[in-house]
């Protein structure tokens, strides 16, 4: 897996899209909002509109629980860190 910890909230998204599109299922309803949000945000203190992006990342992680598989396990886990680093 490469450095997450390097990627933007961007490619993270992108990352997220294409391992869960390539799992046959679409993206959960419920976080895809918050995935597309996260598609304009370069890092966690960014504001997306009225929202700040620790914020929409928290409500993508809550939403997100139907994403599995060692791809979500590692994009979460830093999506994690950088929550509890801000």
């Amino acid at each position: 897996m490469e450095n997450l910890q390097e990627k933007t909230l961007c490619e993270l998204a992108g990352i997220c899209c294409r391992d869960w599109s390539a799992k046959g299922k679409g993206i959960y309803f419920g976080a895809k909002p918050y995935l597309e949000a996260m598609e304009c945000l370069g890092n966690i203190s960014e504001p997306y509109g009225a929202d700040s992006g620790k914020s929409i990342v928290a409500y993508f992680l809550a939403n997100a629980q139907t994403w599995k598989g060692e791809v979500a396990k590692a994009v979460k886990a830093e999506l994690n860190r950088r929550l509890k680093a801000r």
